[in-house]
């Protein structure tokens, strides 16, 4: 296509056409590292939870219960939050919900330091962390990759669902040295806080809306698209939205299988690996270690999902995910030990590699079934893939003053991942439209 029929479709309020050489790096590419950095800035957020446990039940004594229902209700939010907070960067861009959305995170993790009580704690690392790190959500990936690439999907959401896991890679180990060694929960709490400040003006530099703002095409787009305007309406788009998939089955399964997926991961193992661990005698720095040693092996295995959601059944990959983590899962209990052995150590590789393995496959699921909708829909799967995390967030701090031990809870998230298995194999094609045929046009009279 020359660059003067794109440029005549091209609106008179839009940057013209800018096409790259062919030796050029597209800047699509920049944008997604751009995103990866910033979510790996927000990821410390997500590291810090199963470190505050014991802490603060020494200091507070506070029960699990109790501390679990702050972990829950940040879980929830950050789900809630993700429908609305892609429908908000419909209507404001990008680049300003994220920047808001760190602050949020910077302001509610800094506040707790100055807690003395319960109802302190479900406000700033419930509430506020919730709702900023909500609109730091998936939502946020699937937004970005929706708007910068028509090809090449399923790889770039794998990377950037590994950004979470890099971020826990980096700030696990170190926060859970900062507790240990300073004996203080509160360091940790302002790096946090400090590590979601030192992202927002990257963000506000060098973060872009849409391939229009710098004058190129979407990466593997074959014609200029211009950028849309402002869509208004934000939560009654993210509302209308949602009722209209949940009068579909597919949607009732994806959201079925991805509460389960939080609940075998964020809600379970990222919450109360650590104290679970520690209650069998291992050091608290040693159960972190292995955590972000599963953020090693979490990244190989999402980008590689990404890889493979763009070759194959999505349905089918999802089913094989959620059965061999099912399998794993009940294995656990009889690996926790005062030390770090080999079989632990399998473990540790085989279930970092299927963490959020599950996120390319349901993002192609949700775009295939949904199409424009996609990323909201997508955020309203994601709601209930945290609301599965904060109920286990919850029960499994239950479970432990209740019984003593996580045992229970283990055993029962390898049953419901069995589950999963056989509600993703029974999600439905969707047919493509078949256009209706032209009318008969009758002979014209000789």
């Amino acid at each position: 296509m020359t660059q003067t029929t794109e440029a005549a479709q091209v609106p008179e309020d839009s940057r013209p056409v800018r096409p790259a050489p062919s030796h050029r790096i597209h800047r699509a590419w920049f944008v997604v590292a751009v995103t990866f950095v910033t979510i790996i800035g927000a990821a410390a957020f997500r590291s810090l939870p199963g470190l505050l446990i014991d802490p603060l039940h020494q200091e507070f004594h506070w029960s699990r219960g109790t501390i679990g229902a702050a972990v829950s209700i940040n879980l929830a939010l950050y789900g809630l939050t993700a429908p609305f907070a892609a429908a908000l960067m419909d209507r404001f861009g990008i680049r300003r919900v994220v920047a808001v959305a760190l602050t949020v995170i910077a302001v509610g993790s800094g506040l707790t330091v100055w807690m003395t009580a319960a109802w302190q704690l479900l406000l700033c690392w419930g509430l506020l962390v919730g709702l900023g790190s909500g609109s730091m959500a998936l939502a946020f990936a699937a937004t970005v990759t929706n708007r910068w690439f028509t090809e090449r999907k399923g790889l770039v959401t794998g990377i950037l669902t590994a950004a979470s896991a890099s971020g826990q890679l980096i700030f696990l180990p170190l926060l859970a040295w900062i507790v240990t060694e300073e004996r203080d929960w509160r360091p940790a709490a302002v790096t946090v806080s400090l590590a979601a400040l030192a992202v927002v003006p990257f963000v506000w530099l060098l973060l872009r809306d849409h391939p229009a703002d710098v004058g190129q095409k979407p990466y593997g787009a074959k014609e200029f698209v211009p950028k849309p305007d402002p869509v208004r309406g934000a939560a009654r788009r993210a509302v209308t939205v949602l009722f209209s998939a949940v009068r579909t089955g597919p949607f009732w399964l994806l959201a079925g299988t991805f509460a389960i997926c939080g609940a075998s991961t964020n809600g379970l193992v990222q919450t109360h690996f650590v104290p679970a661990a520690h209650d069998h005698g291992m050091p608290v720095t040693a159960a972190a270690s292995l955590l972000a040693v599963i953020g090693v092996f979490d990244v190989v295995g999402t980008i590689a999902s990404g890889w493979f959601t763009d070759r194959f059944e999505p349905r089918r990959l999802l089913a094989v995910y959620y059965a061999l983590r099912g399998v794993s899962l009940l294995f656990l209990p009889m690996l926790l030990a005062p030390t770090v052995h080999p079989p632990m150590i399998f473990f540790i590789v085989f279930y970092g590699l299927d963490w959020v393995a599950t996120v390319p496959p349901t993002l192609a699921l949700c775009r295939e079934q949904y199409g424009e909708d996609s990323a909201i829909v997508f955020g309203w799967v994601l709601a209930s893939h945290q609301v599965g995390a904060a109920l286990v967030a919850f029960l499994g701090g239950f479970a432990r003053d209740r019984f003593g031990s996580y045992d229970v809870v283990w055993y029962a998230s390898g049953a419901l991942c069995a589950a999963a298995a056989l509600m993703a194999l029974v999600i439905r094609r969707r047919r493509p439209a078949v256009p209706a045929p032209a009318p008969a046009v009758s002979p014209a009279p000789a």
